[in-house]
């Protein structure tokens, strides 16, 4: 295992061991307020400290690597659930109207930033997880056609492909039994890098009150709330920012480890 692969797991494996914990456990309850204690620094009772309501931060981190995690993977999965088998059919019918279709629509989606669709579709359908989730998914669709489409023209070009048509076998049939083993290692490595892109997305849409809704916490409301608080408890904002850099940092770290891992020009280059 290389130093990036292992460095990427151990990052992310922290994160999604807490928001594991969290649906049985946390130091304290994530939602009750305690104004007595509003504010406080980090200490024994309370690791990261607490907010301007008094709630643990601890817990709040725990419970939003739950939301940011679940929606991040979520999404992935609707972009590679729909992206992948549109880019297997494009590429199957390189040249013809579908194709043509598919990657116009991949351009259009394209043309405006993630973020703004992303606002537009849950201002539009309203704030909370689930639309997060759309507004994320939505966007990942065209990445994983786009790649897909663009590993598997190549493919079908080759000689095993060649052997497979004469053979009999069908374009889907085809695309599914041997195009798709050999982009699967490609899409792992892209996933993992949505997956980090996910995260910095619902940070984004939570920031601005679109994303997960109170009282379930979210780091990036975490990060609102201390926007203005930063002067006198810098705590707040720090520690959901940490949380936000180094689970992105692994994710993305791992991604470069598993390119590095799985593609086999760089192995033959390492030897």
């Amino acid at each position: 295992m290389n130093r990036n692969l292992f460095l990427g797991a151990v990052l992310t494996s922290v994160f999604l061991l807490a928001a594991l914990i969290s649906f049985v456990w946390t130091p304290y309850d994530y939602a009750g307020l305690d104004i007595a204690n509003k504010l406080h620094s980090p200490s024994l009772a309370h690791p990261m400290g607490t907010d301007h309501f008094g709630r643990d931060i601890l817990s709040m981190i725990m419970v939003g690597a739950r939301t940011s995690i679940a929606v991040a993977l979520v999404a992935v999965g609707i972009g590679m659930g729909a992206g992948v088998p549109l880019g297997l059919w494009a590429a199957a019918r390189r040249g013809s109207l579908v194709d043509e279709v598919i990657m116009r629509g991949n351009d259009l989606v394209f043309a405006f930033p993630a973020i703004v669709i992303a606002i537009l579709i849950t201002a539009v359908f309203g704030a909370g997880a689930i639309n997060a989730i759309i507004a994320i998914g939505i966007f990942n669709i065209p990445v994983f056609a786009r790649i897909t489409r663009g590993a598997a023209l190549s493919l079908w070009q080759r000689e095993f492909i060649m052997a497979a048509r004469v053979a009999g076998k069908s374009a889907p049939r085809i695309s599914f039994e041997h195009i798709l083993p050999n982009v699967a290692n490609l899409l792992i490595v892209q996933g993992t890098i949505q997956f980090s892109l996910g995260i910095l997305a619902e940070a984004g849409l939570s920031y601005v009150g679109l994303g997960a809704q109170p009282p379930v916490p979210s780091w990036g409301r975490m990060l609102a709330d201390a926007q203005t608080m930063v002067s006198i408890a810098p705590h707040m904002a720090l520690m959901p920012g940490f949380a936000i850099i180094l689970t992105v940092l692994g994710l993305n770290l791992m991604g470069d480890g598993l390119r590095d891992m799985l593609d086999p020009r760089l192995r033959v280059a390492r030897t």
